[in-house]
């Protein structure tokens, strides 16, 4: 049984010599991953980024947090990974989902089911050498093909917090990155529906790597403010996370009513009318004690990895933690 791996996910929201030094103190750590955002206006440029850490690292698995089928056409997204892949030696993962709320800047909707599937087949077949032929309701190729060498079985790994993004990552995708907290009934929720998929396609189910955003932070009051944010993206997003931890629907509607920004870092009104005790379970928030409850949460419901986004003013600090409290966690269990 392979052991659970732990990642870093990451904003293009530094300047470039400083991120270099975080990719650095980031291997040097012992993390296995590396992901960057991929967020139109509110961030430097994912691959750029993903490029630069390629270069100042040897081990980390470098991926997109997440692309969609939308901002950039999934042929450019194709090349742009396959890109990264060559340059890094065959260390990328490419992240894609449907878009979030950056996308209502540019006029978008996030991409629909069909579409995700769509761009996924063609990104595998363009990187197979194929002459790739799409029509889709989002985007169009006709008897393409990449001019460049690409590794064909580059992982495509899944955005997903509602149930059919889930069933579709494990239906086909390499791996699935778990956007529904950190409390055990959500994410038990969550790897059943991915498990569904998987049958369904009479395949092993993919890679689940959780992501947990938040801080950690001995000042737990700190700390909590700093995770509270990231909480009032799932009444917005993933409403279904709000009902199977049981928030009021009156609470949740009142928390899309004033969630009205672009990322959920513009959200800290929305935010103080959650519940201290929801922000908690579905975020780090609070000591390393809180932290290595989450983790084993994660860990315990069948996750294969999981992987700190850290907020508030000391992210390095909550990079820090978490490679310490996740060492502590596996350790206790083997």
């Amino acid at each position: 049984m392979t052991s659970p791996r732990a990642g870093v996910v990451l904003q293009g929201a530094y300047p470039p010599d400083a991120f270099g030094e975080m990719v650095e103190q980031i291997e040097a750590l012992g993390y296995d991953h590396l992901w960057l955002t991929d967020s139109s206006l509110h961030a430097r440029n994912a691959y750029a980024y993903l490029t630069l850490a390629a270069a100042r690292s040897s081990t980390l698995r470098l991926g997109t947090a997440v692309t969609n089928p939308l901002t950039r056409h999934p042929a450019v997204t194709a090349v742009a990974a396959a890109t990264v892949d060559e340059v890094s030696g065959g260390r990328m993962i490419l992240g894609i989902g449907a878009g979030d709320r950056p996308l209502l800047a540019l006029g978008l909707n996030p991409a629909r089911l069909a579409s995700v599937r769509s761009s996924i087949g063609a990104i595998r077949a363009l990187w197979a050498g194929g002459i790739v032929s799409v029509q889709d309701r989002s985007f169009t190729l006709d008897e393409a093909q990449m001019r460049v060498p690409a590794r064909a079985d580059i992982p495509i790994f899944v955005s997903a917090s509602g149930p059919k993004m889930l069933e579709l990552a494990g239906e086909i995708a390499d791996g699935v990155i778990l956007l529904v907290g950190l409390f055990a009934d959500g994410l038990a929720w969550a790897i059943d529906a991915v498990e569904r998929g998987a049958v369904t396609a009479n395949r092993p189910r993919p890679h689940v790597a959780v992501f947990a955003y938040g801080s950690i932070d001995e000042d737990e009051h700190a700390a909590l403010e700093a995770a509270r944010t990231i909480a009032a993206w799932f009444p917005q997003t993933a409403p279904v996370v709000c009902d199977l931890w049981g928030l009021e629907p009156s609470l949740v509607a009142a928390v899309r009513d004033a969630y009205r920004g672009g990322e959920f870092q513009e959200a800290a009104a929305a935010a103080r009318l959650l519940p201290d005790d929801f922000v908690r379970e579905v975020a780090l928030a609070g000591g390393a004690g809180q932290a290595r409850e989450r983790i084993e949460a994660a860990l315990a419901a069948g996750a294969d990895s999981v992987h700190v986004f850290p907020l508030g003013e000391r992210r390095m600090q909550t990079v820090e933690a978490f490679a310490a409290c996740f060492r502590d966690v596996v350790g206790a269990r083997t």
